[in-house]
């Protein structure tokens, strides 16, 4: 059930991104007076499960879901009409259009999906506000992986700033780390205020630890018991919720973090789980699972802390979306450079739709939904701009070269390129989601 309801979301917002981005080119292309052929959600080899013919345009939806397409008539694109082009260039065509009116249209796209982003965070804003964890009130400290303690930080941990400039949102400490490439992290340990350096090659440490490198610095909180899961052998054997445990046969335990790091150490095994239980000490024997689990969940982990909450206005929310929608663009420009520097090799955790997919969480949640969709709005805009043949941004290129040289590359260069383009395409599409299947056996 997991799974499908993470499938429905992808497919969803990817239906949104599409069909945004399609009427980017459509819209312009409208208003120049030239002829779109077709219009599809998804594509539509050998058949279309629906469609329909207004005008000069056929409209309909695909039945893969990997995509869609705005065919407009007199252009070398994905369709490779060889036939069209043969003919003498017609006053609606693409390509009978000026530079100027080509290159609005093919921008069009990137465009559209760059203000949906924006629109999505002003909206999310004016209703939801924003809700954030202050880096000053993670009161228990950090709860840091092996990554992290290569990199001179233990549990326990409280980070003060990054090269000396705060980081307000907690959350935001991992990707500045990865992104912004500080060299220091100043923190408090023991109640002395010191400095840790952070070492050569760490970024590309925690990016090879793939899906686990957003967590290589976590908050520590207490493990009180918020829930059980079917047939719990913590459950059967006299834990109840709200349970705050302490400790692991001898050894006395405060966080999380620590239950976590001892329990994994009595896998099969009979432990006695010391709790507390209002001023009650109680004592369990519990089986652990053959993969350390004793059946609980833990109490919501931010109901520990003071969270900070910005409410905005619509007006208000207007500078402040626009903004957030600025600052993942960025981002993800930084992740681009990323991988493609040889030194972090972040290319070995390219994803796919598997990895697409599994970034929506298991239940539907409106809120998740609609900032996890801006954000993929802003990565379709960036990867379209790309200046590969075959993507927005190759034909961008080709039309920039026309405008400052004033010659026109000839339609069999641009149909050679197109299909360049497209094989490079398809490459790392089997690249990426070949990274994903590999994943799922490892």
């Amino acid at each position: 059930m997991e799974i499908l309801i993470k499938a429905l979301q992808l497919i969803f917002s990817l239906a949104i991104l599409i069909l945004i981005h399609e009427f980017g080119h459509f819209i312009p292309a409208k208003l120049f007076k030239i002829r779109v052929d077709k219009f599809y959600l998804f594509f539509d080899p050998w058949f279309s499960l629906f469609k329909f013919k207004r005008k000069d345009t056929e409209y309909g939806i695909g039945w893969l879901p990997l995509g869609g397409y705005c065919k407009i008539s007199g252009m070398i694109d994905e369709s490779m009409d060889k036939e069209q082009m043969k003919k003498p260039p017609q006053p609606w065509e693409f390509r009978s259009k000026p530079s100027w009116q080509r290159l609005i249209v093919m921008l069009g796209g990137v465009t559209m999906n760059l203000l949906l982003a924006i629109f999505i965070y002003i909206v999310m804003l004016s209703c939801w506000g924003e809700e954030y964890l202050p880096t000053a009130n993670v009161k228990y400290g950090i709860s840091v992986d092996a990554t992290a303690e290569e990199m001179g930080l233990r549990n326990g941990d409280k980070i003060l700033s990054l090269d000396n400039k705060i980081v307000e949102d907690f959350s935001r400490i991992p990707s500045v780390i990865i992104l912004d490439h500080p060299k220091t992290i100043q923190l408090i340990r023991d109640g002395k205020n010191i400095e840790v350096p952070i070492p050569e090659g760490t970024i590309a440490k925690i990016i090879k630890n793939g899906k686990k490198s957003a967590d290589f610095i976590g908050f520590r909180f207490p493990f009180e018991i918020g829930g059980f899961s079917k047939d719990s052998p913590s459950k059967a054997a006299g834990l109840k919720e709200g349970d705050k445990i302490i400790g692991i046969n001898n050894i006395y335990i405060n966080y999380f973090d620590e239950f976590h790091k001892e329990i994994l150490n009595h896998k099969s095994q009979r432990v006695v789980i010391v709790a507390l239980r209002m001023k009650d000490t109680i004592r369990a024997n519990v089986l652990v699972s053959d993969e350390g689990l004793i059946g609980v969940a833990a109490k919501n982990q931010f109901s520990y802390f003071s969270l900070a909450k910005k409410e905005y206005s619509f007006l208000e929310a207007i500078p402040a979306g626009t903004a957030k929608a600025f600052y993942s663009l960025n981002n993800y420009i930084k992740q681009l450079r990323l991988i493609f520097s040889p030194k972090t090799k972040a290319y070995e955790s390219l994803g796919g739709f598997i990895a697409i997919g599994n970034i929506f969480p298991s239940v539907w949640d409106w809120q998740s939904f609609w900032s996890l969709t801006a954000f993929l709005s802003i990565i379709l805009a960036i990867m379209n701009v790309l200046p590969i043949p075959a993507l927005d941004g190759g034909h961008v290129l080709f039309l920039l070269y026309e405008i400052v040289t004033r010659r026109k590359p000839s339609d069999k260069f641009l149909e050679y390129a197109q299909i360049v383009g497209m094989v490079i395409l398809l490459g790392l599409l089997v690249y990426a989601n070949g990274n994903d299947i590999v994943k799922l056996f490892r």
